[in-house]
């Protein structure tokens, strides 16, 4: 089956889950929603040959929900009420959504097949990279040096989602509701 077809496939998925979250009325439940919709996204990078920005995306998730589900835990929040603007939002959020789908099948039309190398960067690397950057590890050459922002950006995120569910668990620890301090 060509990868186009899982992608298309993830981001119907996504989008389905993005509608579930939505419009489910316990705010725990649309939290694991968004989280599964976060966890498609993790697939598709894996799909499109991009394993470290999967990685974080699934390790954010992961910390994105336990900081959302501590946070809402309580049960005078699970419930929410209908808002009385609530189908001009759904209406408006579907014919979103579909427009971003129609929109992304074209992208996918242009993505190259599968396995096949994407760009003229990755060859340079491979040419060049030992001379640039004195690296006798090339993997280690590109990413402190040619991709050092990327690399950098990402472990801000990680630092970022640690950061919070630390927050979130200490002020849990502090109210008495989660445990000692």
């Amino acid at each position: 089956m060509p990868i186009e077809t899982w992608l298309t496939f993830l981001l119907g998925f996504m989008i389905l889950g993005s509608i579930v979250a939505l419009e489910i009325k316990d705010i725990l439940s649309s939290i694991v929603a968004i989280g599964v919709v976060g966890l498609a996204v993790s697939l598709a990078f894996l799909f499109l040959q991009a394993p470290d920005l999967a990685v974080v995306q699934f390790l954010f998730e992961i910390f994105a929900l336990i900081i959302l589900v501590r946070a809402f835990i309580r049960k005078d929040f699970h419930v929410m009420e209908r808002a009385s603007s609530g189908r001009w939002i759904i209406g408006f959020t579907l014919i979103g959504l579909a427009a971003v789908f129609l929109l992304s099948l074209k992208v996918f039309r242009v993505l190259p097949p599968f396995g096949e190398p994407l760009m003229e960067t990755s060859r340079y690397y491979l040419e060049h990279g030992a001379a640039d950057t004195g690296a006798a590890n090339i993997v280690a050459g590109i990413i402190l040096d040619y991709r050092a922002y990327d690399t950098l950006g990402e472990v801000t995120v990680l630092l970022t989602a640690i950061l919070g569910t630390l927050t979130v668990l200490r002020f849990r620890a502090r109210d008495g509701k989660g445990g000692g301090r």
